[in-house]
């Protein structure tokens, strides 16, 4: 039989805290970044439309979906250990973001002038990248977990 001491449990708790701390921190980041282009989307689509070449009603539709995933990524920032769940989700969530957002160029989906045509691409490497920290993340806090 194997018992636990209080102090013990404290302490692995406390490790395990300490190793979401990076996996927090991307969250967090994630969550400002897409929280803003979901607002930015949402409240200046027209502009921003005329910019990129990319319809107003599509990304009014975008910046909505973002700012509701921004908040939850938010929220699962907040988590002193972010549940492996809803960070897998992200994660995933993030990877295929980031493929569809290519596709959507290769395959005409999209037909943006210039700077859309290069803004595609490089929110798509921000959101990859996001994916590849958190997934990084969410291993060592995992790892932390399980001694």
């Amino acid at each position: 039989m194997t018992t636990h001491s209080p102090a013990a449990t404290a302490t692995v708790r406390r490790t395990t805290a300490s190793a979401a701390t990076p996996l927090r921190r991307f969250l967090a980041l994630d969550a400002v970044v897409t929280g803003g282009n979901g607002l930015i989307y949402l409240l200046a689509s027209g502009p921003v439309g005329r910019l990129l070449d990319v319809n107003a009603g599509f990304l009014q539709g975008i910046g909505v979906f973002l700012t509701v995933y921004g908040l939850y990524v938010a929220y699962l920032a907040t988590r002193p250990e972010p549940p492996v769940g809803g960070t897998t989700f992200v994660i995933d969530a993030n990877y295929l973001w980031a493929v569809a957002s290519v596709a959507s160029l290769l395959f005409g989906w999209l037909d943006p002038n210039t700077i859309g045509t290069l803004w595609i691409p490089a929110q798509a490497v921000v959101v990859a990248a996001f994916a590849v920290l958190q997934q990084v993340g969410l291993r060592k806090m995992k790892a932390a977990r399980n001694g």
